[in-house]
């Protein structure tokens, strides 16, 4: 009995730090896996307002991580500033995701909150505390994003203190390997995990194909898929369709929903 993504052949965007664990959930179910980084992950161009937020640590209520790497960073820089991690015992800390609670627990601390949903945008609607009056501390990439998270903390009277963790970036050029295979057409399916890596990758492959219309009829019979409702809504903006969609948010969630569509 063949596995059911067997005979198909999947193009992974994820940086390449970050797409292993997905090529391996992918191969267990017989897939063919192509990886293509469309996003690169760097520290801040400084580290000054992060620093500067650190050495009052104590002055917040929450502390908000919304991706792994928020987490990785912001504890890289605790300990580059020998800040002694007992003075987050005072701390709340709400996570988004099963993948950045695991990675929290992997510094020694468990997340206080956890939304259900697994996407940012369910925070504030779950809380679990009194919002008004409340200091959150919020490490995030460069480029800003969560944008409504804030302004819905904000709405709720709390105070947020948004300061740049990491940044993200579109790599130099595309992989030649996943380049090939695409203009030979021999990609069944591309995944995101992002909203980042659809217009990065957009931006990598277009010049390639050289015009838009072209990167379409290039991809007409490849299936999109995306991990949740955002990188959907940046794959419509980008290519102007979603083939596939995780209902639940997470890289297990998305193989998932690939291993559903193949078998419907």
């Amino acid at each position: 009995m063949s596995l059911p993504l067997a005979n198909q052949t999947i193009l992974v965007t994820r940086a390449a730090a970050q797409a292993q664990t997905f090529r391996e959930l992918l191969e267990q179910q017989g897939a063919t896996v192509l990886e293509m980084a469309a996003l690169e992950i760097h520290p801040p161009s400084s580290w000054q307002p992060l620093d500067e937020t650190i050495q009052q640590l104590s002055s917040f209520h929450w502390l908000i991580l919304t991706s792994a790497n928020g987490v990785n960073y912001f504890f890289q820089r605790l300990d580059d500033l020998n800040i002694n991690r007992d003075q987050l015992k005072q701390l709340k800390i709400a996570v988004v995701g099963k993948k950045t609670a695991k990675v929290l627990e992997k510094q020694g601390i468990n997340p206080t909150f956890i939304p259900p949903d697994f996407v940012a945008d369910s925070v504030v609607d779950n809380f679990p505390d009194s919002l008004s009056g409340k200091k959150i501390l919020f490490p995030r990439v460069e480029s800003g994003g969560r944008e409504v998270l804030i302004q819905q903390f904000q709405e709720q009277n709390a105070e947020v203190v948004a300061v740049a963790a990491y940044q993200s970036r579109c790599p130099e050029q595309a992989d030649p390997t996943a380049m090939a295979a695409l203009q030979a057409q021999q990609v069944d399916i591309i995944t995101f995990a992002s909203s980042k890596t659809v217009k990065f990758f957009y931006e990598l492959v277009t010049p390639v194909f050289g015009s838009k219309v072209a990167l379409e009829q290039m991809l007409a019979r490849v299936a999109l898929a995306s991990i949740g409702p955002q990188t959907s809504q940046a794959c419509r903006k980008w290519f102007g369709r979603c083939d596939i969609e995780a209902k639940e948010y997470t890289l297990e969630g998305l193989t998932k929903a690939l291993v559903e569509a193949k078998t419907k």
